[in-house]
């Protein structure tokens, strides 16, 4: 009987031990960013997230279906332009208004992708020229191009929409890609169904890729157009993503902590003292 007992509690132990070799790497995979062959993040603006809804919006509406739609989402101040800075940087650089130009030497996203031997592009529909310096030209603004503000950036990171891949070559994506419409086309001085419009018809081909090519879509907004509350839409799509709502509350700066999880960056600034995003990923 004594053998016995001892057999079985032997091979019950193998088997608490199996258990608890196959739950490991989905503790693992629960607590860590996928690392994505690409991400692109579309930044739209000055809409309030209960502005951006299935009938008003209704691409921004299957986005938020098909991936994690973040019903706790904010910016991090106003007016736009320090949006911008705080989701690259970190920090909104002691910026307060939208004034142009502004340059800062900090380290930011940008610079430390392209530090670790990887590839970032900021792409800004209507810029009139691949690495333009000026504050603005047409529907084209500097303010909403934040890359082009940090002297460690090359010239060759700041590029006109233009130079985005067709759906043909997203496979030569850079590592990182920020994209910035047009004063029309971000809502700013046009309706949300311009930016509906546009998204869909500029960027659903890649939200659809990504899901089957290690890549991942990220659409938010700068700020809502309130005084105080700055809740805005925040939605990611693509690869590994779990469908569904997700109520955590994230900022800019948890954005730019998650992309800067995914490559094994460190977290710089505000985004320090933050979590990144762990809970949507299969």
């Amino acid at each position: 009987m004594s053998v016995r007992r001892f057999t079985v509690a032997a091979a019950t132990f193998l088997l608490l031990g199996a258990g608890l070799a196959a739950a490991a790497p989905q503790a693992q995979a629960a607590t860590s960013v996928p690392r994505f062959d690409h991400v692109v993040l579309v930044m739209f603006e000055n809409k309030a997230s209960s502005q951006i809804t299935s009938s008003s919006a209704p691409y921004f509406g299957s986005l938020a279906s098909q991936g994690a739609s973040f019903s706790q989402s904010y910016a991090i101040t106003h007016p736009s332009q320090p949006n911008y800075i705080a989701l690259l940087s970190g920090s909104t650089q002691g910026v307060t208004s939208d004034s142009c130009p502004k340059t800062f030497s900090a380290e930011n996203l940008a610079h430390q992708v392209t530090s670790a031997g990887l590839s970032f592009k900021g792409y800004s529909e209507s810029m009139p020229s691949n690495g333009y310096t000026g504050c603005s030209s047409g529907t084209y603004m500097r303010k909403h191009n934040s890359w082009v503000d940090f002297s460690n950036n090359a010239a060759s990171v700041n590029l006109t929409y233009a130079s985005f891949p067709s759906s043909s070559a997203y496979s030569s994506l850079p590592t990182v890609s920020f994209v910035t419409p047009n004063m029309c086309d971000d809502m700013h001085d046009c309706s949300i169904a311009t930016g509906n419009s546009w998204l869909q018809s500029h960027l659903d081909s890649y939200a659809q890729w990504a899901k089957t090519h290690n890549s991942l879509l990220i659409v938010t907004f700068d700020e809502d157009n309130s005084a105080s509350l700055n809740h805005i839409y925040t939605t990611f799509v693509g690869a590994h993503v779990k469908a569904g709502t997700y109520s955590e509350k994230i900022t800019h700066y948890t954005v730019l902590r998650t992309i800067e999880s995914a490559y094994g960056l460190s977290a710089i600034g505000g985004a320090a003292s933050v979590s990144p995003v762990t809970d949507v990923w299969n």
